[in-house]
């Protein structure tokens, strides 16, 4: 099976307030996360990441990729190093995206 070749992401700060974004099968989190935050109009001057949990503690999610994760024994997936294909593996997937 071949991968798509754009992936659209619905990134919501509320119910009424999202933006869909697009994005190349091979851009990795820490591309998705540029355009979330472009998309919003904020600066990307603040650590992020994203995490498995919607609710809840989110820092006990099973999966779990953070901008500081090549920290020794972080414990979790680097953004910069994880495609987003391989992070959303199915259609309809869910992430909570924090943006300190």
């Amino acid at each position: 099976m071949t991968e798509p070749a754009t992936l659209i992401f619905r990134a919501s700060l509320r119910a009424r307030l999202y933006r869909d974004i697009e994005v190349s099968s091979s851009s990795t989190l820490a591309d998705l996360a540029e355009a979330i935050v472009a998309a919003f109009g904020f600066d990307m001057d603040h650590a992020y990441g994203f995490y498995s949990k919607l609710t809840g503690k989110l820092f006990d999610s099973p999966q779990r990729f953070e901008l500081f994760a090549d920290i020794e024994g972080s414990g979790f997936r680097s953004v910069t190093g994880t495609r987003v294909i391989a992070a959303f593996q199915k259609l309809g997937s869910a992430m909570t995206f924090l943006y300190d």
